[in-house]
C-alpha cells in the first residue's frame, strides 16, 4: 500500500533501545529512523523500550509503531504479540515470523524441512557434553547463541583447544547454543522490502571475518553491491526471498548467506529488524536501486498497513 500523506500514519512511536545486548545499535538505528521520518513530515517520536511504549499506547499517545528494537524483546515476537493484543499496527514481521526467525535452531529446522540449504549443525543445551555433541562436525565450526544477533557471543573455532572458550562465550548469552559447519567463502546478505529482494551485498572485512567491530566501528570493511552477477545474483535473491517467507517473515528484513568456493549457497539466518546505522546493509542495498534513506524509512512504515495490522 502506497501512502502519500504523512498524516495518514498518525502519531508514530519509533521504539528503540530496550535492554537487549544490542541496545547501543538500536539507539543509533532509532535516531536515524526518527530523523528520516520527521524529514518527510511524519509525526514521529522516540520511545525507549517495550515497557515505556506499552504504557504510552495504553495512554492513547500513539497510533502506529516503527519497531527498530534489535534482539530479544523487540525481534522475538514479544513486542509483536503485545501490539497485536492492543490493536496497534507496527512494522516488521508478525508474531510467528519474529519468534521463529529469532531462534536460529528452529529456523534451520524449517529450512531443512523445506529443502533449503543451510550448513550442518549440532545443538548444545544445558547439561550437555558439548564436545561429544559436536563430535560429528568436522572443524572448523562456528559457535553462537541460538537467540542473539549482531555477532554477540559468536566464535569461530578452528582447533579443539578453542572449543571450551567458544562455548563459554556463547553461553553467557543463551542456554542453548548452535554449532554449525563453517563455510569457507564469500559472506553475502540480501535485504527484503515489501516482498522484493533487493540487490545483494558481498561483505569484505579487512580482518578475518565480519565481527561486531567490522559491522559497527571499522571504516575499512568493503561492501560490493550487487554481490554477484547475472544468474548467480538472481539465484541468490530468489533463495533469500524463499528463506524469508518460509519462516513466516514479511514486511522487511535481511537474510544472511554464505557462498562456498564451488558457488554453493548456504543460508545462515534471518534478521527481522536489521540495523539502520551508517554502517548498516539494508540502506546500502536500497540506495543501489535509487531508494534514499528517508524514502526507505517511509516504505518500511508503509508496510504497517498490510492486512491484519490495524
Amino acid at each position: 500500500m502506497r501512502i502519500t500523506d504523512p498524516l495518514a500514519f498518525g502519531r508514530v512511536a519509533v521504539v528503540m533501545g530496550g535492554d537487549s545486548a544490542e541496545r547501543s545499535v538500536s539507539l543509533d538505528s532509532g535516531r536515524n529512523v526518527l530523523e528520516a521520518l520527521r524529514a518527510r513530515g511524519v509525526d514521529a517520536h522516540p520511545v525507549d523500550g517495550v515497557t515505556a511504549l506499552l504504557d504510552a499506547i495504553r495512554g492513547g499517545h500513539y497510533a502506529r509503531v516503527f519497531n527498530i528494537l534489535h534482539g530479544r524483546g523487540g525481534e522475538d515476537g514479544v513486542l509483536q504479540g503485545a501490539l497485536e493484543a492492543l490493536g496497534i499496527p507496527y512494522t516488521g514481521s508478525g508474531v510467528l515470523g519474529s519468534a521463529l526467525s529469532m531462534d536460529k535452531i528452529r529456523t534451520k529446522q524449517v529450512w531443512l524441512a523445506r529443502g533449503l540449504p543451510t550448513p550442518e549443525y549440532a545443538v548444545v543445551g544445558p547439561g550437555d557434553d558439548a564436545v561429544a555433541k559436536v563430535a560429528d562436525l568436522a572443524l572448523p565450526v562456528v559457535v553462537k547463541p541460538a537467540r542473539e544477533g549482531s555477532s554477540v557471543g559468536v566464535s569461530r573455532v578452528r582447533s579443539p583447544a578453542e572449543l571450551s572458550a567458544a562455548f563459554e562465550a556463547a553461553a553467557r548469552h543463551d542456554a542453548h547454543l548452535l554449532v554449525e559447519r563453517l563455510i569457507d567463502g564469500d559472506e553475502l546478505t540480501v535485504a527484503i522490502l515489501d516482498g522484493v529482494a533487493l540487490p545483494s551485498i558481498r561483505i569484505v572485512p579487512a580482518g578475518d571475518y565480519y565481527d561486531w567491530h567490522a559491522k559497527y566501528v571499522a571504516d575499512d570493511t568493503r561492501y560490493l553491491c550487487p554481490g554477484l552477477d547475472g544468474d548467480a545474483e538472481a539465484e541468490l535473491r530468489s533463495l533469500a526471498l524463499a528463506a524469508f517467507e518460509a519462516v513466516g517473515c514479511d514486511g522487511w528484513g535481511r537474510v544472511d548467506v554464505m557462498r562456498d568456493r564451488a558457488g554453493g549457497l548456504w543460508l545462515l539466518e534471518v534478521n527481522t529488524t536489521p540495523g539502520m546505522t551508517s554502517h548498516s546493509l539494508v540502506p546500502k542495498a536500497a540506495a543501489a536501486v535509487g531508494i534514499d534513506f528517508p524514502t526507505l524509512c517511509w516504505r518500511i512504515l508503509e508496510t504497517s498497513f498490510r492486512e491484519g495490522r490495524r
